[in-house]
């Protein structure tokens, strides 16, 4: 990692776009790329851990990706209970693991599977990984709106009590850091859903390489690209 990176941010959140065209790209079904993706996820996860970033989020699965063919969702749903039986690795090397959005969708093995990992390792301090499944930034604002509406209507709270840190607490990600830093690969410059309140003052980085391609040498770019950045947020 080069020196001009040593200015590193707490929170990276990671877009994980192009694993379709990836495969497409090699007259492949677009399965293979999701393949390829998780192989990538897998290396990018460790070198953070490795330059010592705090917190990681990899958005895997938007309450919008639903939509795709069922065929897809298929493949991505297989791959997904790999991911979950994999990533309890992470635990073992001193990683709290967290699962944003709503788990149920999943059924009921692997929701259980997902808290127990969170359960397991939540006292892990070395480095917090988050994965971002049917999750959504508009979901995840409505699951906080929700919480505190019953608050308000059990008494627990006075509408007056409403403000910003109460509505970050109550998010799927309550505790943890802002994102610092979004990567997005594949050529798209957007969110799509991901930690639209978390990345209020979010660095964004996009780049043309699809995330297959996505390397700790295409990190190490970013980094640099975000040390170079002056950060205000709104002051001068």
């Amino acid at each position: 990692m080069s020196e001009t990176t040593d200015r590193l941010p707490v929170h990276i959140g990671f877009i994980m776009d192009g694993n379709g065209r990836w495969a497409q790209k090699r007259g492949l079904p677009r399965k293979f790329g999701h393949r390829e993706g998780a192989s990538a996820f897998r290396k990018i996860a460790r070198y953070c851990k490795k330059i010592g970033i705090k917190y990681v989020t990899f958005y895997a699965f938007s309450t919008e990706n639903w939509s795709r063919p069922k065929d897809e969702i298929d493949e991505l749903m297989k791959l997904f209970g790999e991911y979950i039986d994999e990533v309890g690795e992470y635990a073992e090397e001193n990683t709290r693991l967290i699962f944003l959005g709503d788990k149920s969708a999943f059924g009921k093995e692997m929701a259980d599977k997902m808290s127990e990992l969170e359960r397991d390792s939540r006292d892990f301090d070395e480095m917090t990984l988050m994965l971002a499944m049917n999750y959504g930034g508009r979901d995840d604002i409505v699951h906080a709106t929700r919480q505190i509406a019953a608050m308000v209507e059990n008494k627990e709270i006075r509408h007056t009590d409403v403000d910003e840190a109460l509505i970050s607490g109550l998010l799927y990600t309550g505790g943890i850091p802002d994102a610092d830093l979004i990567i997005r690969p594949s050529g798209e410059k957007r969110l799509s859903n991901f930690l639209i309140w978390q990345s209020a003052y979010a660095e964004f980085y996009f780049t043309d390489v699809l995330w297959p391609d996505f390397t700790p040498k295409e990190l190490d770019k970013a980094l640099e690209d975000f040390a170079s950045r002056k950060r205000r947020f709104g002051g001068v």
